[in-house]
């Protein structure tokens, strides 16, 4: 029998989006959001799919113009990166029937010129962090929410 391992979002904290390409991933308890785009929203969908480790990666290598050593670092060290964010769960399970959720989309790219390979980069943001922190039912000022009550 084999380990594998299984990713799923760290839901209800954190919610995300694609929007024209790029994925904006918020983590709600703590107020801090993301952003992921090209490779790296590619590695976030199919994680949120529950496509393995090495189904994302054999797409990969073959949409990418990288070899397979660099595409796999990338990958492991944005999992890593997703993990220690709190954004994702890795779950090891053992398995005795692969799953293969490979889409039919490499084979279709296999004849095409392939993409340069960015290392992929979480880009993190904090600057809501207060505004998400806010109760706006009990700190606010007389000018209503998002006003913080200021305390003299």
């Amino acid at each position: 029998m084999k380990t594998s391992e299984n990713f799923r979002i760290n839901s209800p904290k954190v919610v995300h989006e694609m929007i024209d390409g790029e994925v904006v991933i918020v983590n709600l308890e703590r107020g801090d959001y993301y952003s992921l785009v090209k490779a790296g929203a590619e590695i976030w969908e199919g994680l949120t799919k529950g496509i393995s480790r090495v189904d994302i990666m054999e797409n990969m290598v073959q949409r990418y113009d990288a070899s397979r050593e660099n595409i796999e670092t990338a990958i492991d060290d944005l999992i890593e990166k997703l993990e220690l964010e709190e954004l994702i769960i890795i779950e090891k399970t053992d398995e005795s029937i692969p799953l293969n959720t490979t889409n039919n989309q490499s084979e279709t790219k296999a004849n095409t010129e392939k993409l340069s390979f960015e290392i992929p980069t979480l880009q993190k943001y904090t600057d809501m962090e207060e505004l998400l922190a806010l109760d706006p039912i009990h700190e606010v000022d007389e000018m209503g929410w998002p006003n913080a009550k200021q305390d003299l």
